[in-house]
């Protein structure tokens, strides 16, 4: 009786081992597919590769997002700002004598050469961060899941890129010629040696100002992804601001 009591038991153990075996293929199948390395462009920690693809790329998206809103205040003010002062230029001309008209031309003129950089080359992260959106909303399926991601992180590398060359030492530099070169016209074209002054300096401040208040929150937050710190929002405070601005030369 124990022989034939064994062999229904024997036959339900073999049952259920082929069954979990079976069972386990496509978890571990699955488990292998949810991991993503990162991009080689990234120099990244080697334990992001084992944080899950999906939050990466949430974290991602999230970050982008939250730039391109800040990205697009700031072209906004600054663009509607200058824009402004270069249209007050303009509307002054008819009251002031024929001879000091090409000083007020010449302030429009600058403002113009202000405005259009921003319309013409907008920063890098207004685009990419609305495109990601819109790829990671369309859906993906599990085996183009690191593709969309490796699309992620070349983005935050590009825009966190951009932004710093946004603030190199030659930006600096050009605006120094410009505005040297604004005071020179009016000075030495129309012995208008004051307005000159005044409009080069007026430049030169606006300028540096507009360098020197580029977004740098990429910067940041590629510098949080590539340590495998997600939980960092890429905002450092005073100490990060300082650190942001010395490397920029």
């Amino acid at each position: 009786m124990r022989a034939n009591a064994s062999g229904p038991a024997s036959a339900a153990v073999a049952v259920a081992v082929a069954v979990a075996t079976i069972s386990a293929g496509p978890a571990e199948r699955g488990a292998h597919a949810a991991r993503c390395a990162p991009s080689v462009k990234l120099a990244a920690d080697p334990r992001l590769g084992d944080v899950a693809p999906e939050t990466r790329l949430a974290w991602i998206d999230a970050r982008l997002a939250l730039a391109r809103r800040s990205a697009l205040a700031w072209s906004w003010a600054w663009g509607g700002g200058i824009g402004l002062s270069g249209v007050a230029s303009l509307a002054v001309v008819p009251f002031v004598s024929r001879g000091e008209r090409v000083d007020w031309y010449t302030s429009a003129a600058s403002a113009a050469v202000g405005v259009i950089p921003l319309a013409v080359a907008p920063l890098a992260v207004i685009r990419d961060a609305r495109e990601l959106h819109a790829r990671r909303g369309a859906g993906a399926t599990p085996s183009d899941l690191c593709a969309l991601l490796a699309d992620a992180e070349t983005r935050l590398v590009r825009d966190a890129d951009d932004q710093r060359k946004q603030q190199a030492w030659w930006f600096h530099a050009g605006n120094v010629a410009f505005n040297t070169g604004v005071t020179l016209f009016l000075g030495l074209g129309f012995h208008h040696w004051t307005s000159g002054i005044i409009n080069g300096a007026a430049g030169l401040v606006v300028g540096e100002a507009l360098i020197l208040t580029q977004l740098t929150r990429t910067i940041d937050d590629l510098r949080a992804y590539r340590s495998g710190d997600l939980a960092a929002t890429g905002e450092g405070g005073a100490a990060s601001l300082a650190w942001s601005y010395v490397s920029r030369f």
